[in-house]
């Protein structure tokens, strides 16, 4: 006697496989390749510190290039000047940066006196009145939301000349 292949057990069998098979494809759409976010430095702001640190209240402009908004619940800091780690910060502040749109996050950063004196050394020993920085940072969004960012520049620090020509 032969046995007959259950039904339901194969229906089940099918159901199953046509629900890995979208969340699969749910799942390559949720990777695929996104815009960076455009970020500057909206503004820097003393905030009152403490011992032997400043502190400072950073804004952040945060532009998103993408068709889908980024919801984030953290941003996390990190600025080094002419090579050397300069200042961090972190806060727990949330919201979401809309599909082609921006907004300007608060971070407060913490200068310690050591970072703030090594720099000075450095800055004194630099030829030019070029100085590179870079702002790394990131928006926590869970386990595959969280948006990395890097901006780059440099400040000039050359002594600005007067202008032979004095408006009255």
């Amino acid at each position: 006697m032969q046995s007959r292949p259950n039904i339901h057990a194969l229906y089940t069998l099918r159901l199953l496989l046509v629900a890995l098979l979208a969340l699969a494809l749910g799942a390559c759409a949720a990777f695929s390749p996104r815009d960076p976010l455009n970020v500057q430095v909206a503004g820097i702001q003393p905030l009152q510190g403490e011992g032997l640190e400043l502190r400072f209240m950073v804004r952040l402009r945060l532009q998103n290039p993408n068709d889908s908004a980024i919801d984030y619940n953290g941003v996390a800091l990190n600025l080094e000047v002419n090579g050397r780690q300069l200042a961090s910060g972190v806060s727990d502040q949330r919201g979401t940066v809309p599909r082609f749109g921006e907004t300007v996050l608060n971070v407060p950063v913490t200068i310690s006196a050591f970072s703030a004196a090594r720099q000075a050394l450095g800055l004194a020993e630099q030829a030019d009145g070029e100085v590179p920085y870079v702002l790394r940072g990131k928006l926590a969004g869970g386990l595959f939301g969280t948006q990395r960012f890097v901006e780059r520049g440099t400040f000039d620090l050359s002594p600005v000349t007067a202008s032979p020509y004095r408006r009255p």
